[in-house]
């Protein structure tokens, strides 16, 4: 891609000497990963032992700017975390690349607080997608509420004490209410979702222009889809007995028209969404991590500097 240097897997991995590979357990790995997703130590020791190496000398070129800055102004305020977008597609992998990335940060540099967010508790209520007639349009631009999520990043680059957030439930599809997840001025926050790299389609800010660093995880179209529909049978197979679960009644009704209803899921909503917005925004992250069969990452885009 232009503007952007290219590595294969054993480029990459050669980045960072063998003996500063982090360790961690197949236990340790296997709570963070998604269901459906697929990841194994040589993942941790081949890609992920090097992006949080660069990472942390990102983090540590900020904090330098920062530190040099406020000693000729004279000023002393309290750092601003150093705050890294995770983008892609439903179902590619978002979650279980941002529980690893804090797993491994917290593991490698325990000095630092790490804290990690998904963006989806920034999408408005079912309730209010229904009042607002976008319910069919949830996970679209539209959906989010944007100007809660701008205020947010500002108040965190502010170096406020606490700051809350709404909390988004994936068993039950919605809004928690009355739940809020707390930040309370971590050394890097990681923040997760579809629309973290989206531009705004008024004159907002964009949420994008508060991140530090930025990272897009591609896979081809149809790869995305065979990993959704997985998942969702997955979900079905894990919920038949969960009557509070999303998934409960379509687990214990006819699966051909479950899965029906997950293709077209796909095909209208998803795939849409994934064309006419997340895709687009690849451009702008600042590294690419590519997948193909199985999950395997296979080529890493780093954007020049």
């Amino acid at each position: 891609m232009k503007n952007y240097i290219s590595f294969d897997r054993n480029e990459w991995a050669n980045l960072t000497p063998h003996n500063e590979k982090v360790e961690i357990t197949k236990e340790e790995l296997a709570k963070v990963k998604s269901l459906g997703d697929v990841i194994d130590l040589a993942d941790v020791h081949e890609i992920y032992t090097s992006l949080i190496s660069y990472l942390h000398l990102m983090f540590e070129s900020k904090r330098h700017v920062q530190n040099s800055a406020m000693d000729f102004l004279h000023k002393k305020v309290p750092a601003s975390p150093f705050i890294i977008g995770i983008s892609g597609s439903v179902a590619v992998g978002k979650s279980t690349t941002a529980r690893l990335l804090q797993l491994l940060l917290s593991r490698t540099y325990p000095e630092l607080k790490i804290h990690l967010m998904t963006t989806d508790g920034f999408l408005y209520s079912n309730a209010e997608l229904k009042r607002k007639n976008i319910f069919s349009r949830k996970g679209f631009p539209e959906s989010y509420n944007m100007q809660m999520l701008s205020d947010f990043l500002a108040d965190v680059l502010s170096g406020k004490e606490d700051i809350v957030y709404p909390l988004y439930s994936q068993a039950l599809s919605d809004i928690v209410p009355g739940e809020y997840g707390h930040v309370k001025r971590p050394d890097i926050l990681i923040m997760e979702g579809i629309n973290t790299l989206q531009l705004p389609q008024s004159g907002q800010i964009v949420t994008s222009d508060f991140f530090d660093f930025s990272i897009y995880i591609d896979a081809d179209e149809d790869m995305i889809e065979s990993w959704y529909m997985q998942r969702f049978r997955k979900l079905l197979d894990l919920n038949k007995n969960n009557p509070d679960n999303f998934y409960y009644e379509m687990a214990n009704g006819p699966r051909t028209a479950a899965l029906g209803l997950a293709e077209e899921t796909w095909q209208m909503v998803n795939l849409v969404n994934l064309r006419e917005y997340i895709a687009p925004t690849k451009k702008r992250a600042d590294l690419i991590l590519h997948k193909t069969h199985d999950h395997l990452i296979d080529r890493i885009d780093l954007r020049q500097f």
